[in-house]
């Protein structure tokens, strides 16, 4: 009886391979099944030419800004001395000052109207509507010159009884606009208008469940607010008022203007005198990135300590408690996440 081969060859070639696949309880067939995946699937090292034009490219840039920075008229063997200059350190710390209280005072302004803009006040409503409005849209620099000409509209700020000649403080508008004040008022109110949107949107952020939760065991809307909202809306709040810090930093440049002495104004008065320029402004430079560095720092640790806080099991602190407390006027056992 005759066989049949398979087309394209004898009957060996089918043999050897059937012989190189294994079968099941015959020994090396593991061996087997390596080397014949190995001579099917080779491995090929990719050429990744795209990553090393671009590394030298990038290379080559920063040398060549490198030395054409070493070729310029630039003294930098004077730029330490300006670091720790009297002048320089006068105005950082008018720099860390302003902008500090700036920005707290921004702060407290815009929780305010923050809340003013959430509660069912119409009026209040209004009125914060119309405040985020007006410092919002105002550019900060004009702000600030606003503020220190103030005096070519209010010569004199009176307090007394309205409508009388009762007055009980009366000074010169000058006396109290100086630089300080009106670079202070310029950022603060301006930065507030855009904290009350920061805050308005982490206090939206707060699941409706809880407040209803709150109110339902007698909590006053100040007691809801300062123990179940608050502490639940800061992990929404600091990674933006963080960054605003860091921008605050930055803009207390623009108080120059109006001869507050801050890092851009001492350097620019040490210029005036030895006509180094450069080397004084980076020596501000510098300490800008210092200064900026550190509150970045200080904003990435609060930002994990609220969030390992809110990742707890049971979600934040207040919110177990009042889970807790529901459950125990409900007699029955607190319902707590748990994680996988």
């Amino acid at each position: 009886m005759a066989t049949t081969r398979p087309p394209g060859g004898d009957g060996s070639d089918a043999t050897r391979t059937s012989s190189a696949r294994p079968t099941p309880g015959s020994a090396g067939g593991a061996g087997r099944v390596g080397t014949l995946t190995r001579e099917l699937l080779p491995q090929v090292r990719l050429k990744h030419w795209g990553r090393w034009i671009s590394a030298v490219v990038i290379a080559v840039l920063l040398l060549a800004l490198v030395y054409g920075a070493s070729q310029g008229d630039i003294s930098y063997r004077d730029i330490p001395y300006y670091l720790v200059s009297p002048i320089i350190l006068q105005g950082l710390v008018g720099t860390i000052v302003l902008a500090v209280v700036a920005q707290v005072s921004a702060i407290v302004i815009g929780v305010i109207i923050a809340l003013m803009r959430i509660s069912k006040n119409p009026v209040a409503q209004a009125f914060a509507a119309g405040y985020t409005w007006l410092f919002r849209g105002l550019p900060v620099l004009l702000q600030i010159l606003l503020w220190y000409n103030l005096a070519l509209i209010f010569p004199r700020l009176q307090l007394g009884v309205p409508f009388t000649d009762v007055v009980f403080v009366d000074v010169s508008t000058n006396d109290i606009m100086t630089t300080f004040v009106a670079a202070f008022l310029g950022l603060a109110l301006n930065e507030s208008a855009y904290m009350a949107e920061i805050v308005r949107a982490g206090l939206k952020s707060v699941d409706r469940g809880q407040i209803e939760a709150a109110q339902s065991i007698g909590q006053t809307p100040m007691q809801r607010m300062a123990r179940i909202v608050l502490p639940q809306a800061m992990r929404i709040i600091i990674p933006p008022t963080g960054n605003d810090f860091i921008n605050m930093l930055k803009g207390t440049a623009m108080a120059s203007v109006i001869g507050y002495l801050e890092l851009i104004k001492a350097a620019n008065n040490i210029a005036s005198f030895n006509l180094q320029v450069m080397e004084t402004l980076i020596a501000a430079a510098i300490w800008y990135m210092v200064i900026v560095s550190v509150a970045s720092v200080g904003q990435f640790y609060l930002e994990r300590g609220f969030d390992r806080q809110d990742r707890r099991p049971g979600g934040p602190p207040n919110a177990r408690a009042l889970r807790r407390k529901i459950a125990a006027d409900l007699g029955r056992a607190p319902l707590v996440r748990s994680t996988p």
